[in-house]
Formats: structure tokens, C-alpha cells, sequence
């Protein structure tokens, strides 16, 4: 099995500092060493993930997640193959650089006599983008990992939500603690690089926070991911864990703290929790990977949020008529253009979105990047900070 990619740079009294942060002046001195850390790592560079919720099903209780096994409002759904490569096929030509196939802890597709579908489903999202795969269908057992892998998958996606295993009960109700960090080390040591994920304002402490990054640190993973509580009807109310304000805010500094505690570690900024109005304040707090890009049309969901943004295509990298082509930033008038609207968004560099996979080690050679196309989603993008 790797090793981690990092060790906790700095012990838990410093972290609790700086997840302690109060005011403006405290939070924007974080928020500027994070992205400091994350420039000595990846440049300038940011990467965007295309989302594909493939099944609605689940047999869990996450008291969380709206599409919980307990609730009965909700109209689900499981998407056929063909939908599923017609949404791919776009998000490729579009110009993400992953692929992301989500799904609920779905019997049909997870049980043994089911699990042929999925690994059918990403050989043929493979062979026909060429993308990285990221799967994430919950807890797999260690064979299921090997399959997965050989089936054509690269990451492998599995969120403890909290290290605090007391507030682990109550979040994830009747689910095994210790058997979720195990598939995560188990995806590793087979080949897949594996992502975990905590969950801010769910009544969660600084102490919590910062106890499960630097758990985080020790572990073999390639991406960490940090994501604010939505409420909705169907789960517990937001009254039994924090404020909007504090959920954000907590989210931001644990993004930041990510950083500076893990380098080198892709973190996202999801469009799933505020849409494309969230995106700049995450990626200012040290993201460097834009998640959750839905095409509209499609009949996808988003998981914390079932349809915010996407069907007014503010959540699709092309939301406007498509060019079909990648504009390289740094050529010609369009290029310098975008390279001065840029200018300044983070830390003071130019900031653009990357010509190579998240893991290629091309991208620590490039001196500019690309911008897939030019339509709507992306001048938000460049125009958010």
C-alpha cells in the first residue's frame, strides 16, 4: 500500500488556530497563506470535474441526504446506459478533465448479482471519452475495488463526513465507522487514488474539524473535499447543526486548512451547495478543482442540492452555443483578454483552467492552460472574483 503523499505539517493546537478564525482580517490572512500553498503546488492551474448521478436508490440513512432510504417524497430514478454516455459524451467535448459517476449505496448496482452493471457502465464511459473515471458507490468490498479498477476506473470516492465518531452515528445512522476508512485504504492500495470528504455545519466543533483533517493527512489520499450542510425537509433540520453563515464559514476555513495541512492534495470548490455564486469564495480559500458540472437536460440530480443551477445551464461548462473547440489562453486577442480578467482572481496570479488530467505530471511544466470553450459558465467563472 502507498504511503501518504504528506505528513500533517503542523500539530492540531496551530490547526485549531486557524479554524478559530474570526474576523474579516484573521479569515483573509488564511484564506491568502492557503492560496500561497496551493500555487507552490499547482500553479495557476484549476480543473473541472463533470458530475453523473446515476442512481437516486439508496438503502442507507444518512440523515443527511435527501435521497435517504426513509424518504418516501422523493421521485427516484436509475439512468440507462445510453443516458448516461449521452451526458458523458457532452461533458467531454465540453472539456472537463474527469469524469465523477455517483451514485446512491444502490443494491442493483452494488450487490454481487448487480455489481457487472456498474463495472459495464464505466468500461464503456472509458472507452468512449477516454476521461479518468472517479466512482463513488459507497462501501465495496476489497474484491469489488480490484474489479473496478480493472474495469477501467481511476479514483474511488468514499466520504466519512467526520472523524468524530460520536456525530459519525448520528449522521451516517447504522453504518460501520471503521469499515468506510477501510475501503478507502483498500482502494489505494489496489491501484485507485482515493478521495475523502467532511461535512461542515452539522453541529460539528474547530476540535472536530481540525481532528479529522489531520486524520485526513494521514491517510494515502489524492483529493480531500470539504462541503457545507444543506437542509431540505427530508432530513434532519438545520436547527440540529449551525447557521447558513457558520456552515460557510466553517467550510472556508476547513478548505484553507486543508491546504496548508495537505499541499499537494486536489480539494474541490462544488457547485452542488450555492452554485456558481459559491464558487469564487472557494476557490479563494484554496480549491483547485471546480465540481458537480451538470448538462442541463439531461434529467441529473445534484446530491446535497437536487437541481440548483442546472437546468439554467449555470452548472455546464458550455451553457450557450457550443464553439466545439478550446481557446488557449495566451493566443491571440481572446486569449490576452481572458488572461487580464483573470489576472488577480487568486493570490495575485494568473489563474486558468488546465490543459491536462488533475494527476498529470505535465501540468507542473505548463506556463498557461486552457479554457474549454467560452460560453457562459466559463465567463462566470473568470468573472467571479
Amino acid at each position: 500500500m502507498k504511503v501518504a503523499i504528506c505528513q500533517p505539517q503542523m500539530g492540531k493546537e496551530a490547526l485549531l488556530g486557524l479554524l478559530s478564525a474570526k474576523s474579516e482580517g484573521e479569515r483573509a490572512f488564511v484564506f491568502d497563506a492557503a492560496r500561497e500553498a496551493r500555487h507552490r503546488a499547482f500553479g495557476n492551474k484549476v480543473f473541472l470535474y463533470g458530475f453523473l448521478y446515476l442512481s437516486t436508490h439508496c438503502r442507507n440513512v444518512s440523515a443527511y441526504l435527501f435521497i435517504m432510504r426513509r424518504n418516501s417524497s422523493l421521485e427516484r430514478y436509475r439512468k440507462p446506459l445510453g443516458e448516461m454516455l449521452e451526458a458523458a459524451g457532452r461533458l467531454a467535448a465540453d472539456g472537463v478533465h474527469l469524469l465523477d459517476l455517483t451514485l446512491g449505496e444502490d443494491p442493483y448496482y452494488v450487490e454481487t448479482a448487480g455489481f457487472h452493471r456498474l463495472l459495464e457502465l464505466v468500461s464503456a464511459l472509458k472507452e468512449t471519452t477516454g476521461l479518468p473515471i472517479m466512482v463513488s458507490p459507497a462501501v465495496l468490498s476489497a474484491e469489488q475495488l480490484v474489479r473496478l479498477r480493472e474495469a477501467g476506473a481511476d479514483w474511488y470516492a468514499c466520504y466519512q463526513e467526520t472523524h468524530n465518531r460520536d456525530l459519525f452515528t448520528r449522521l451516517r445512522l447504522e453504518q460501520d465507522y471503521d469499515r468506510r476508512k477501510r475501503t478507502r485504504l483498500e482502494a489505494a492500495g489496489c491501484g485507485l487514488l482515493a478521495e475523502d470528504g467532511l461535512l461542515t455545519g452539522v453541529g460539528e466543533s474547530a476540535e472536530d474539524l481540525a481532528d479529522s483533517i489531520l486524520d485526513m493527512a494521514r491517510e494515502p489520499l489524492d483529493q480531500v473535499r470539504a462541503m457545507s450542510y444543506v437542509p431540505h425537509e427530508s432530513t434532519f433540520p438545520s436547527t440540529a447543526g449551525d447557521t447558513l453563515e457558520e456552515r460557510r464559514a466553517h467550510e472556508l476555513l476547513a478548505i484553507a486548512a486543508m491546504r496548508l495541512v495537505m499541499e499537494d492534495r486536489l480539494i474541490p470548490a462544488s457547485l452542488d451547495v450555492d452554485g456558481l455564486e459559491g464558487l469564487a469564495m472557494r476557490l479563494k480559500a484554496g480549491a483547485n478543482v471546480v465540481t458537480s458540472i451538470v448538462p442541463s437536460g439531461c434529467g441529473l440530480a445534484g446530491v446535497a442540492s437536487k437541481d440548483l443551477d442546472i437546468e439554467n445551464q449555470r452548472r455546464s461548462v458550455a451553457g450557450g452555443e457550443k464553439s466545439g473547440k478550446r481557446t488557449f489562453l495566451g493566443e491571440g486577442d481572446a486569449g490576452r483578454s481572458l488572461r487580464r480578467r483573470l489576472k488577480g482572481w487568486c493570490w495575485g496570479n494568473d489563474v486558468c483552467v488546465s490543459r491536462d488530467d488533475p494527476k498529470s505530471e505535465a501540468n507542473r511544466e505548463q506556463e498557461w492552460g486552457v479554457i474549454p470553450g467560452t460560453e457562459s459558465f466559463l465567463r462566470a467563472v473568470v468573472e467571479c472574483g
